[in-house]
């Protein structure tokens, strides 16, 4: 059972959105069949207020409000339905509550709509056999994802207990994660970008910073390199939106160099930087990541170098030197 308590950037919400935020490795469908069998209890903030008897009738569009306590009970794991698959996972660290991995690039995480093999979740199955499934959901041991293009360390919860703790740690931004992204243009180390992400309501496969249904999230540029026409930058984000870097990059005019999504693409590129049309995804790693051990309080801090295609790439442009 773990109780999450409805800050202000989230009220108004509905509780199944607002669940899909602070339970790391759910879906909304998941959390709305959680809701529906009855494993989900609201709690108003103020047991006297009008509104907390309409809470006891709990659905998955039930409004929440600040200071509002949600107790979640996910339901004992089971066996995932998927197939282990030999696939090739650099595993950086494991014990018997998490590991520690290098995601390659293409790798989509979990089975889903077009991807029902070849996944992160079927790599795992195979090189970790005592994986528990959390929930009985078809992601076992997901507690948070990079995008399929994205490449580098993620943690993985190897039991329940871990996992809610894991998750607890994302939810409160305990968890330092840090990545390395080749953008078009001139952007300077220091630079903060605070701009909420939602749905784009047009192009549905997209995020974007002007949604009107949108959440907070800030992103750091920590340190720059500047190639010509290019930087090379150090990015910190302290929320885990979906396609958070590319989206707040996207939206102050650098795109991340091969994020076709999001405006990186560039027909025509210079002679002297044409490596950079060479890179077949987003110019974009996940080079560093911490937390704290969930069963014996360690920090634990991992680091993955670029893979070759990027490092490739960098090596070919003039100024660069490794």
């Amino acid at each position: 059972m773990t109780e999450f308590t409805v800050t202000p950037e989230f009220e108004g919400q509905r509780l199944d959105r607002f669940l899909v935020a602070v339970l790391a490795g759910h879906s909304r469908s998941q959390i709305q069949k959680l809701i529906a069998d009855g494993q989900v209890q609201v709690a108003a903030a103020d047991p006297d207020a009008p509104r907390a008897n309409r809470l006891r009738d709990v659905k998955a569009n039930l409004v929440v409000g600040d200071g509002d306590r949600v107790t979640v009970t996910v339901p004992d794991a089971v066996p995932s339905e998927d197939a282990a698959e030999a696939l090739p996972l650099p595993i950086l660290y494991q014990d018997e509550d998490v590991a520690v991995l290098d995601k390659p690039a293409g790798m989509v995480v979990h089975p889903g709509a077009g991807h029902a093999s070849g996944t992160l979740v079927n790599a795992l199955l195979h090189h970790i056999p005592d994986l528990s499934g959390i929930g009985g959901e078809r992601r076992p041991g997901i507690v948070h994802r990079l995008d399929r293009g994205t490449s580098g360390v993620m943690v993985i919860a190897k039991n329940d207990a871990a996992h809610q703790e894991l998750s607890r740690q994302f939810q409160d931004r305990e968890v330092e994660k840090e990545y390395i992204a080749l953008v078009w243009g001139v952007v300077q180390a220091g630079r903060r970008i605070d701009a909420a992400i939602g749905r784009d309501p047009v192009q549905r496969q997209k995020m974007s910073a002007r949604a009107k249904h949108a959440r907070h999230a800030v992103t750091r540029i920590t340190r720059a390199r500047h190639l010509p026409g290019l930087t090379l930058c150090q990015v910190a984000i302290h929320t885990g939106r979906t396609h958070q870097i590319r989206v707040h990059l996207s939206a102050i005019g650098h795109p991340i160099v091969g994020d076709a999504l999001y405006g990186g693409v560039h027909r025509r590129v210079a002679g002297d930087i044409r490596a950079v049309q060479r890179l077949e995804r987003p110019f974009l790693h996940a080079a560093r990541l911490a937390f704290t051990h969930p069963r014996d309080g360690r920090r634990m801090e991992f680091t993955t170098p670029l893979p070759a295609d990027l490092l490739g790439v960098l090596d070919d442009l003039p100024g660069w030197e490794a």
